[in-house]
């Protein structure tokens, strides 16, 4: 009896058409392709890209719990923006700035009747530059206000920060604001309050503190500046505003350092920013901004829309994006709570400690920074008095062959002589792969020792961010 294929036997993917050839890439197709071909091709090229859990450069998050990616699954059609159609999706990112106006403690408004009680105010971004500049613009409208109040001219204003990231240079191109941005101190390698407080002057719009700084991973002496500030309103009258950039630093201090006061504590600190997608253990592209009181965001900046289904206040810079990032945000505040936070920041500064421990034994790095003074971050250069046939450079060269990115930048001014290396300890990152790091430093080192690489080192582009 013959046999009857009732099922078409699929050829192997790899013998298809669409697999015989390179594609032109840098058109649009006239004919649509075998689904299985494309997705093959796209994944095949993405193995081209480095190892994320390996990438010691990066802040953000790079290892997510299973609930979280199913949660983003089950909200990848959900626009964060659409209120009135998602209204449990607003509701619990309202949830997530009620607990992050909590965390970094602004004042609870009990009664709402009271005109002189306003809570807290914020909202999610797609991260912390889009955070970090909607609190530079409220100080911006803030500060015009006053000046104009008092019939003075408010053309010429500027921003007093330390060695920010980049996305503070952005912010004051965009919106023609002066950037005073101070020297790095050798040895302490950020600003002094003195350093701040000579640069202050009326047209200043506010002071940016940094808890955590890219470069180093030191906290700022926010205290310290505020106490300045203080002092400098008794001497001249100026009230100088503060702004928090917390971007790794607001889901790390307190849970590690509850006793540093950087954030509604202090009354100068009308906003904060801070990246869920790092320290706070959301996916990329969660972001958060939150004002000390509702007073402190200008009613100029929110913008109310009723063409989505009702009459929504928005006042985040970007429009649509998805939901899943701030369902996957609570996800992690529900789940971990204090106690949770406490053990994941822990073990990171466990295994950051781990790793110091084994970068001393080579006798040939200075720290810059350990995870006592900041975030569990660890950034060194060579001691002054080591002579190594091989550049830092050229350590990072090696390391990458091995998968390893652990990048090489000089200090911004006034340190752009000293060249560093850092890596970042993020959630993931295990004492097991921080050892296998070290063996990879030791192979790599007696290697550039034995035979000395050849030529002089090419320019490089200081680091930036991630």
């Amino acid at each position: 009896m013959p046999l009857h294929n009732h099922t078409a036997i699929r050829d192997d993917l790899f013998t298809v058409e669409s697999m015989a050839k390179p594609l032109n890439v840098h058109r649009i197709s006239r004919k649509e392709r075998n689904p299985e071909a494309v997705y093959q091709m796209i994944h095949d090229e993405l193995l081209l890209d480095g190892n994320s859990r390996q990438n010691m450069a990066t802040f953000c998050s790079t290892w997510l719990e299973r609930e979280v990616q199913d949660l983003m699954n089950e909200c990848m059609d959900k626009n964060m923006i659409d209120k009135d159609e998602y209204p449990q999706t607003a509701e619990i990112e309202s949830r997530c700035v009620s607990m992050l106006s909590n965390l970094w403690n602004a004042k609870e408004c009990i009664d709402s009747s009271n005109e002189n009680c306003s809570p807290a105010i914020g909202c999610s971004t797609t991260g912390s530059s889009e955070a970090a500049m909607l609190g530079g613009m409220a100080l911006k409208w803030n500060w015009r206000a006053r000046q104009k109040a008092a019939g003075k001219p408010c053309d010429k204003p500027n921003l007093v920060c330390g060695p920010v990231q980049v996305c503070w240079h952005k912010f004051a191109r965009y919106w023609d604001i002066e950037l005073r941005e101070l020297p790095m101190r050798k040895g302490s390698y950020m600003s002094s309050p003195a350093d701040v407080i000579a640069h202050c002057d009326e047209n200043t719009i506010g002071v940016v503190q940094t808890m955590g700084t890219t470069f180093t991973g030191h906290y700022e002496p926010v205290e310290d500046v505020h106490a300045a500030l203080d002092k400098l309103q008794q001497q001249t009258g100026l009230d100088i505003p503060m702004h928090i950039d917390a971007a790794s630093g607001g889901f790390v201090a307190p849970f590690m350092h509850p006793e540093i006061k950087w954030d509604f504590r202090l009354p100068r600190v009308k906003s904060i920013n801070a990246s869920g997608h790092k320290f706070g253990l959301a996916p990329l592209g969660c972001g958060w901004v939150i004002w000390a009181t509702e007073k402190d965001l200008p009613e100029d900046l929110i913008f109310r829309v009723n063409y989505l289904g009702g009459q929504m206040p928005t006042f985040a810079l970007n429009f649509s994006r998805p939901g899943g990032e701030v369902i996957a945000q609570y996800y992690n505040l529900l789940r971990l709570g204090y106690e949770g936070y406490i053990k994941v920041q822990e073990s990171c500064f466990a295994a950051a400690e781990y790793f110091e421990a084994g970068l001393e034994q080579f006798g040939l790095f200075e720290l810059i920074s350990n995870s006592s003074k900041g975030l569990p971050l660890i950034c060194w250069k060579f001691k002054d008095d080591a002579k190594p046939s091989f550049s830092l450079y050229q350590l990072s060269d090696e390391l990458r062959q091995r998968g390893w990115l652990v990048p090489t930048y000089t200090l911004p001014p006034d340190c752009e002589e000293t060249v560093v290396q850092r890596i970042v300890v993020r959630h993931g990152t295990s004492v097991d792969m921080l050892h296998l790091l070290l063996k990879d430093f030791t192979e790599i080192i007696e290697e550039l020792t034995e035979t000395p690489p050849c030529g002089e080192d090419k320019k490089r582009m200081s680091f930036n961010h991630s």
